[in-house]
Protein backbone atom coordinates (compact mmCIF):
# COMPACT_ATOMS: atom_id res chain seq x y z
CA UNK A 1 0.00 0.00 0.00
CA UNK A 2 1.20 3.59 -0.67
CA UNK A 3 2.13 5.21 2.33
CA UNK A 4 -0.04 8.18 2.49
CA UNK A 5 0.29 11.55 2.34
CA UNK A 6 1.07 13.07 5.56
CA UNK A 7 -0.18 16.89 6.82
CA UNK A 8 1.26 18.65 9.38
CA UNK A 9 -1.24 20.78 10.80
CA UNK A 10 -0.24 24.26 12.63
CA UNK A 11 -3.03 25.64 14.37
CA UNK A 12 -2.95 26.96 17.88
CA UNK A 13 -6.66 26.53 19.17
CA UNK A 14 -6.56 22.79 20.23
CA UNK A 15 -10.24 21.89 19.09
CA UNK A 16 -9.49 23.49 15.94
CA UNK A 17 -6.51 20.96 15.34
CA UNK A 18 -7.94 18.06 16.31
CA UNK A 19 -11.32 18.52 14.36
CA UNK A 20 -9.02 19.01 11.35
CA UNK A 21 -6.63 16.16 11.74
CA UNK A 22 -9.87 13.86 12.78
CA UNK A 23 -11.32 14.73 9.35
CA UNK A 24 -8.15 14.54 7.30
CA UNK A 25 -7.90 11.13 9.26
CA UNK A 26 -11.06 10.07 8.13
CA UNK A 27 -10.12 10.66 4.71
CA UNK A 28 -6.91 8.44 4.44
CA UNK A 29 -4.15 11.25 5.71
CA UNK A 30 -1.68 10.94 8.06
CA UNK A 31 -2.17 13.93 10.05
CA UNK A 32 0.52 15.40 12.53
CA UNK A 33 -0.58 18.19 14.81
CA UNK A 34 1.28 20.94 16.22
CA UNK A 35 0.03 24.39 18.10
CA UNK A 36 2.71 26.29 17.95
CA UNK A 37 5.18 28.13 15.62
CA UNK A 38 8.13 26.27 17.18
CA UNK A 39 6.73 22.49 17.31
CA UNK A 40 5.64 22.84 13.63
CA UNK A 41 9.19 23.82 12.03
CA UNK A 42 10.84 21.02 14.14
CA UNK A 43 8.13 18.54 13.20
CA UNK A 44 9.03 20.04 9.40
CA UNK A 45 12.76 20.20 9.47
CA UNK A 46 12.79 16.15 11.17
CA UNK A 47 10.47 14.65 8.72
CA UNK A 48 9.40 14.60 5.04
CA UNK A 49 5.46 16.25 4.50
CA UNK A 50 3.47 16.52 1.99
CA UNK A 51 1.35 19.45 2.92
CA UNK A 52 1.64 22.60 5.93
CA UNK A 53 -2.03 23.48 6.80
CA UNK A 54 -1.27 26.71 9.16
CA UNK A 55 -2.63 29.54 10.73
CA UNK A 56 -2.18 32.40 8.97
CA UNK A 57 -0.37 34.36 11.81
CA UNK A 58 2.06 31.48 11.78
CA UNK A 59 2.76 31.93 7.53
CA UNK A 60 2.07 35.58 7.06
CA UNK A 61 3.21 37.12 10.83
CA UNK A 62 6.07 35.02 11.76
CA UNK A 63 7.45 33.31 8.52
CA UNK A 64 6.81 29.44 8.85
CA UNK A 65 7.50 28.05 5.11
CA UNK A 66 7.55 24.34 4.39
CA UNK A 67 10.80 23.13 5.15
CA UNK A 68 13.32 21.95 2.41
CA UNK A 69 13.50 18.27 4.01
CA UNK A 70 10.17 17.89 2.48
CA UNK A 71 9.68 15.40 -0.14
CA UNK A 72 8.92 18.39 -2.89
CA UNK A 73 11.08 21.83 -1.99
CA UNK A 74 7.16 23.43 -3.70
CA UNK A 75 5.56 21.93 -1.33
CA UNK A 76 1.88 23.53 -0.90
CA UNK A 77 0.42 25.56 1.84
CA UNK A 78 -3.42 25.88 3.04
CA UNK A 79 -3.51 29.10 5.14
CA UNK A 80 -6.53 28.94 8.11
CA UNK A 81 -7.22 32.62 8.78
CA UNK A 82 -10.37 34.82 9.56
CA UNK A 83 -10.31 37.56 6.85
CA UNK A 84 -10.55 38.91 3.65
CA UNK A 85 -6.80 40.51 3.88
CA UNK A 86 -5.29 37.47 5.34
CA UNK A 87 -6.69 35.90 2.23
CA UNK A 88 -5.11 38.48 0.01
CA UNK A 89 -1.74 37.71 1.48
CA UNK A 90 -1.94 33.96 1.26
CA UNK A 91 -2.70 34.62 -2.77
CA UNK A 92 0.23 36.90 -2.73
CA UNK A 93 2.56 33.97 -1.53
CA UNK A 94 0.72 31.54 -3.56
CA UNK A 95 -0.47 29.81 -0.85
CA UNK A 96 -4.03 28.38 -0.84
CA UNK A 97 -6.74 30.08 1.82
CA UNK A 98 -9.24 28.72 3.40
CA UNK A 99 -11.44 31.25 5.58
CA UNK A 100 -12.81 30.40 9.00
CA UNK A 101 -15.46 28.67 10.32
CA UNK A 102 -14.12 25.89 8.23
CA UNK A 103 -16.15 23.42 5.88
CA UNK A 104 -15.37 19.73 6.13
CA UNK A 105 -15.83 19.38 2.37
CA UNK A 106 -13.88 22.01 1.26
CA UNK A 107 -11.46 21.42 3.26
CA UNK A 108 -11.13 17.85 2.24
CA UNK A 109 -11.18 19.05 -1.28
CA UNK A 110 -8.65 21.58 -1.34
CA UNK A 111 -6.08 19.30 0.58
CA UNK A 112 -6.35 16.57 -2.01
CA UNK A 113 -6.07 18.67 -4.79
CA UNK A 114 -2.76 20.80 -3.33
CA UNK A 115 -1.35 17.32 -2.53
CA UNK A 116 -2.21 15.65 -6.08
CA UNK A 117 -0.36 18.89 -7.37
CA UNK A 118 2.72 18.87 -4.94
CA UNK A 119 3.36 15.44 -5.30
CA UNK A 120 5.38 13.89 -9.44
CA UNK A 121 2.72 11.86 -9.56
CA UNK A 122 1.60 11.73 -13.03
CA UNK A 123 4.83 11.72 -15.57
CA UNK A 124 2.89 10.89 -18.72
CA UNK A 125 0.35 13.02 -20.77
CA UNK A 126 -3.17 12.69 -19.59
CA UNK A 127 -5.04 12.15 -22.47
CA UNK A 128 -9.34 12.94 -22.68
CA UNK A 129 -11.71 9.91 -23.41
CA UNK A 130 -14.95 10.12 -25.07
CA UNK A 131 -17.28 9.06 -22.07
CA UNK A 132 -15.94 5.51 -21.66
CA UNK A 133 -17.76 3.75 -19.68
CA UNK A 134 -16.29 2.45 -16.08
CA UNK A 135 -17.68 1.30 -13.13
CA UNK A 136 -16.33 2.29 -9.49
CA UNK A 137 -16.93 0.31 -6.43
CA UNK A 138 -19.96 -1.17 -8.75
CA UNK A 139 -20.98 2.64 -9.09
CA UNK A 140 -22.05 2.94 -13.01
CA UNK A 141 -19.43 6.16 -14.28
CA UNK A 142 -17.42 7.65 -17.13
CA UNK A 143 -13.72 7.96 -17.88
CA UNK A 144 -12.99 11.55 -18.53
CA UNK A 145 -9.35 11.29 -18.96
CA UNK A 146 -6.93 8.79 -18.40
CA UNK A 147 -2.84 8.71 -18.53
CA UNK A 148 -0.08 6.18 -17.17
CA UNK A 149 -0.50 7.00 -13.61
CA UNK A 150 -4.01 7.50 -12.97
CA UNK A 151 -7.13 8.69 -14.47
CA UNK A 152 -10.40 10.76 -14.03
CA UNK A 153 -14.09 9.59 -13.73
CA UNK A 154 -17.65 11.24 -13.78
CA UNK A 155 -19.84 9.67 -11.27
CA UNK A 156 -23.16 10.61 -9.43
CA UNK A 157 -23.00 13.11 -6.93
CA UNK A 158 -23.86 12.21 -3.16
CA UNK A 159 -22.18 11.54 0.21
CA UNK A 160 -22.40 7.89 0.69
CA UNK A 161 -20.85 7.32 -2.75
CA UNK A 162 -17.64 9.44 -2.45
CA UNK A 163 -14.99 6.70 -3.78
CA UNK A 164 -12.94 6.01 -0.28
CA UNK A 165 -9.38 6.73 -0.03
CA UNK A 166 -8.58 3.53 -2.18
CA UNK A 167 -10.89 1.76 -4.84
CA UNK A 168 -11.67 -0.17 -7.80
CA UNK A 169 -11.89 0.92 -11.49
CA UNK A 170 -13.07 -1.64 -13.88
CA UNK A 171 -13.51 -0.72 -17.58
CA UNK A 172 -16.10 -3.41 -18.74
CA UNK A 173 -15.36 -2.85 -22.38
CA UNK A 174 -11.76 -3.87 -22.66
CA UNK A 175 -11.86 -6.05 -19.92
CA UNK A 176 -9.39 -3.99 -17.29
CA UNK A 177 -9.66 -3.20 -13.48
CA UNK A 178 -7.53 -1.58 -11.54
CA UNK A 179 -6.88 -0.21 -8.31
CA UNK A 180 -6.55 3.39 -7.63
CA UNK A 181 -5.95 5.63 -4.75
CA UNK A 182 -8.09 8.88 -4.01
CA UNK A 183 -6.29 11.89 -4.61
CA UNK A 184 -9.18 14.39 -4.52
CA UNK A 185 -13.01 14.70 -5.53
CA UNK A 186 -14.83 17.87 -6.76
CA UNK A 187 -18.21 18.97 -8.52
CA UNK A 188 -18.17 22.16 -10.28
CA UNK A 189 -21.09 24.18 -10.22
CA UNK A 190 -22.47 23.46 -13.09
CA UNK A 191 -22.00 19.99 -12.84
CA UNK A 192 -23.70 20.19 -9.07
CA UNK A 193 -26.42 20.84 -11.04
CA UNK A 194 -26.48 17.52 -12.98
CA UNK A 195 -25.66 16.02 -10.11
CA UNK A 196 -21.90 14.60 -11.10
CA UNK A 197 -18.88 14.58 -9.69
CA UNK A 198 -15.47 14.24 -10.17
CA UNK A 199 -12.67 12.25 -9.23
CA UNK A 200 -8.69 12.27 -9.78
CA UNK A 201 -7.17 8.99 -8.99
CA UNK A 202 -3.55 7.32 -9.07
CA UNK A 203 -2.60 3.75 -9.79
CA UNK A 204 -1.60 1.25 -6.87
CA UNK A 205 -1.32 -2.08 -5.43
CA UNK A 206 -1.11 -3.15 -9.17
CA UNK A 207 0.31 -6.03 -10.24
CA UNK A 208 2.90 -5.54 -13.49
CA UNK A 209 0.53 -7.00 -15.43
CA UNK A 210 -2.55 -5.01 -14.90
CA UNK A 211 -0.12 -2.03 -14.72
CA UNK A 212 1.41 -2.97 -18.66
CA UNK A 213 -2.14 -3.65 -19.57
CA UNK A 214 -3.72 -0.08 -18.33
CA UNK A 215 -1.09 1.64 -20.46
CA UNK A 216 -1.96 -0.01 -23.35
CA UNK A 217 -5.14 1.16 -23.14
CA UNK A 218 -4.13 4.23 -22.52
CA UNK A 219 -1.46 4.45 -25.52
CA UNK A 220 -4.43 3.02 -27.82
CA UNK A 221 -7.09 4.67 -26.90
CA UNK A 222 -8.70 7.74 -29.41
CA UNK A 223 -8.46 10.41 -26.87
CA UNK A 224 -11.22 12.60 -28.13
CA UNK A 225 -12.81 14.93 -25.72
CA UNK A 226 -16.89 15.21 -25.10
CA UNK A 227 -19.02 17.55 -24.79
CA UNK A 228 -22.02 15.98 -23.84
CA UNK A 229 -23.43 16.36 -20.54
CA UNK A 230 -23.37 13.06 -18.36
CA UNK A 231 -27.13 12.54 -16.55
CA UNK A 232 -27.51 10.07 -14.22
CA UNK A 233 -31.38 8.90 -13.04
Amino acid sequence: MADPPRIVIALPDFTECTTVSDWLLTEGFEPVRRSSLKAASEEMNARAFDLLIADGTFVLRDGLRAGSRARNPLTPIVVIGDSVATGSDAARRRAMYLGRPLDRALLVCSVSMAVLDGRPIRRSERKPVNRFNAVVNGIPSYLVDVSNEGLRVEMPEGRRLVPPPYFNVRVPLIGIAVVVQRMWVRSWPGERAAGIMRCGAALTQNKKATEQAWRTFVDTIAGEPSSAVLQFG
